[in-house]
């Protein structure tokens, strides 16, 4: 039953920093029954089929995969509760539609976003903060090339992903990527795929409550959320990497175990255990209300 009277439970918006992360979906229909949200499957990975109720006032992100079917009403009430949905490809490492919260019904956040963008002085200055972040230290006062810090940046994650990987006593061959045939690589390449679409999920959810500019990434460009993207890779050495390695330990461990629903799982309770979206928004304030 809804949860309806006084305490007004039923039209509540939990902030995203109170929720939980992301649930993934698939092979079934998320629909409105009685006034919940509700997700009717076959089954699928270690799911049982039935029809269950989703907490979708708990969790930031619902990620619908391959077979998963959404009505009106479904989309309708996770609007209303700024909950995310995204429609994912098969494994997982596709992103070909979404329905992201509302932001902020005020502007003054998109305008500071903006005016830090557009000003070629303190996009650097952003950039290069965020740069500091993802290298964990300080960066040279005349280093202001954006092509010479990725530069710096590549040679400093292979070394990050060197670490990692030792730290998790996993083999590690060098990061590989194959769009057209994703899950022809190895086990922590796959693991990567997931994770990077989990992380990259949260990062939407974080850049839509802001209230600032998908599209005005400081080191990305082209893509129309290139923001997101952004903060996505500020958690790539603390979160997504260590996401993906410790699915593949596991699986290594355990040959016969599937690194999709494993790394899937893990992505899911790190989001939730580690803050990780409400980490992003505090990031996101620090990058954006600077003094300038």
């Amino acid at each position: 039953m809804p949860l309806k009277g006084r305490l007004g439970l039923e039209t509540a918006r939990v902030p995203h920093a109170d929720r939980h992360g992301l649930m993934w979906l698939e092979r079934g229909r998320l629909a409105v029954k009685n006034g919940n949200l509700v997700f009717t499957t076959a089954g699928f990975d270690d799911l049982e089929a039935g029809a269950y109720d989703i907490p979708y006032q708990q969790v930031s992100t619902i990620l619908l995969g391959p077979g998963g079917v959404v009505s009106h009403d479904a989309l309708r009430i996770l609007a209303r509760r700024d909950t995310g949905l995204l429609a994912v490809g098969s494994k997982g490492v596709r992103l070909y539609a979404t329905s992201m919260p509302f932001g902020p019904d005020r502007a003054a956040r998109a305008r500071k976003h903006a005016q830090l963008w557009a000003d070629d002085e303190t996009r650097v200055d952003v950039a290069r903060d965020m740069y500091r972040r993802r290298l964990g230290g300080e960066l040279p006062a005349h280093q202001r090339d954006l092509n010479s810090l990725r530069g710096i940046e590549g040679q400093r994650m292979k070394k990050v992903y060197r670490n990692l990987a030792d730290q998790h006593s996993i083999e590690w061959n060098g990061r590989r990527y194959d769009r057209n045939n994703p899950e022809s690589n190895d086990a922590p390449n796959k693991a990567l795929n997931h994770a990077v679409t989990a992380v990259y999920a949260a990062a939407r959810i974080a850049v839509a409550v802001s209230g600032t500019v998908p599209e005005l990434g400081f080191i990305h460009e082209s893509s129309g959320h290139a923001f997101a993207l952004d903060i996505a890779d500020l958690f790539r050495s603390s979160t997504t990497i260590p996401i993906a390695f410790r699915a593949a330990k596991k699986v290594q461990r355990h040959p016969g175990r599937d690194i999709e629903p494993t790394t899937r799982k893990l992505a899911g309770s790190t989001l939730r255990d580690e803050d990780v979206i409400p980490d992003m928004i505090d990031t996101i304030d620090d990058l954006i209300d600077r003094e300038t």
